[in-house]
């Protein structure tokens, strides 16, 4: 019997995960009987709403499907994904091939722009963006970039150049800047406390047993950094050997430490007011803590504020309105594929003409909750 018993619950659950599956595969809208699909909703909503500053503040956009936030972003992820269907089909229809050699090609190009593969990859961990994502974002990219080539030049000419150049200067004036290097120790306490909760022999520890356990992991970073200082007091031409060996700061690391030129605004606060109190050639006294941990800084070089020379930003400029030209390009012919494509709400939840309605309902709401607490709030001051 109990045998019997479980193999029903096995069925029931079988079925109920099915339904899912299928629930996910869904259509949801149709663009010329192409299907948008729950799935493809969902992961966008996902990768969306957990980037961007919301996430970063901890705000769960997903909380409250009710929200203003949260329909606003619906909304733009509908528009979004029609866009992406509208446009794969013309790429379909016109032969374009974005192929493993067109996106490494791209990757290098990057990298060049930056400077080193470590650079890439600190940027993507510092925005939690995976290897894998970055690299299907840029098939995207590369594969609208040869679209808008068949579309018509975005070729830039010099005077074209110039003109933007003389009439955006402020964009090419820097103020002072200062080049230094640093040796990062990372300081992170809830970080520290994880891994001291994921190690089994400490599971039975106390809340005052781990943060103890916590403060002393600090203090051996407190006495690295300090042990670090006195070697590169003593003798500075370790500085770069001592952060290739030491620094978390990996990106900078295999540099040496070296974070090039940077403005006041470019750095934490704590940082810069540091870096920026120091002659070239001189070492920090102390080790610098900021949210990130504690730096020892080397300052190298200052550089006076100024204006670079239109030679020496000419490709840059030409790139940014070559860039601009095919977003255009795309952008003209997304308007001419909307007004001819068949476009069906399957689920008329995602119908952007119901989401502005509910977008409406959300704002009103929330106008409404505000006078009431205004008027109890007066009320109160009143008794």
């Amino acid at each position: 019997m109990r045998g019997k018993k479980l193999l029903a619950v096995i069925a029931v659950s079988a079925v109920m995960f099915a339904g899912c599956g299928l629930k996910s595969q869904e259509a949801i809208i149709k663009v010329n009987d192409k299907a948008i699909t729950q799935a493809q909703f969902d992961r966008m909503m996902d990768k969306q709403a957990g980037s961007g500053m919301l996430a970063a503040l901890g705000v769960d956009v997903k909380n409250d499907k009710n929200s203003f936030i949260y329909l606003l972003l619906k909304d733009r992820i509908v528009n979004e994904l029609i866009v992406k269907t509208l446009l794969d089909e013309e790429v379909a229809k016109r032969g374009i091939k974005v192929t493993n050699k067109d996106v490494d090609e791209a990757v290098k190009g990057i990298i060049d722009k930056l400077g080193s593969k470590e650079q890439l990859d600190s940027i993507l961990k510092q925005n939690g963006i995976s290897n894998s994502d970055f690299k299907k974002d840029l098939k995207e990219e590369v594969k609208m970039k040869k679209l808008a080539q068949q579309l018509g030049s975005s070729s830039v000419s010099d005077a074209e150049a110039k003109k933007f150049y003389d009439e955006n200067i402020n964009k090419f004036k820097y103020p002072d800047k200062v080049r230094a290097s640093h040796i990062l120790i990372s300081v992170n306490p809830a970080e520290i406390t994880e891994i001291i909760k994921s190690d089994a022999k400490n599971k039975n520890l106390d809340d005052a047993a781990l943060k103890a356990k916590v403060n002393e992991e600090i203090k051996a970073k407190e006495t690295k950094v300090n042990q670090l200082l006195a070697e590169v007091k003593k003798d500075p031409t370790l500085f770069a050997k001592l952060a290739k060996e030491n620094s978390d700061d990996t990106a900078t690391a295999v540099k040496g430490g070296d974070l090039g030129f940077f403005a006041a605004k470019e750095m934490v606060p704590e940082f810069s007011k540091a870096a920026f109190s120091m002659k070239p050639n001189t070492i920090s006294d102390k080790p610098v803590r900021t949210q990130y941990g504690y730096h020892i800084i080397m300052v190298t070089d200052r550089a006076a504020a100024g204006q670079t020379p239109y030679e020496k930003v000419k490709n840059d400029i030409k790139g940014y309105l070559e860039n601009q030209k095919q977003i255009e390009m795309i952008d003209n012919l997304t308007e001419s594929l909307k007004k001819t494509a068949k476009i069906e709400y399957v689920n008329q939840e995602y119908d952007p003409a119901n989401v502005k309605k509910e977008v409406k309902k959300s704002i009103d709401n929330s106008a409404e909750l505000a006078k009431k607490a205004k008027q109890e709030a007066e009320a109160k001051k009143n008794k």
